[in-house]
């Protein structure tokens, strides 16, 4: 394995690890149902799946029958 041979100073290691930044979301307001969600994702609204203000998928309501 590699050892370096000096000590690493901590403003050579911060500049190394200025690179690593959290990003903001961003987010769309969908023109079908007003719904603000990520971009190029699907969402859920109402119990209906919406995809570039179509709907994708219905959730189905499940029915209990007695015997």
């Amino acid at each position: 394995m590699a050892h370096p041979k000096r000590r690493q100073s901590s403003t050579r290691r911060d500049k190394r690890r200025t690179h690593y930044k959290a990003v903001v979301p961003q987010l769309a307001k969908d023109a079908t149902t007003g719904e603000m969600h990520l971009y190029h994702r699907a969402h859920w609204h109402e119990g209906k799946l919406y995809y570039r203000g179509k709907v994708v998928l219905e959730k189905e309501v499940a029915t209990t029958e007695e015997n």
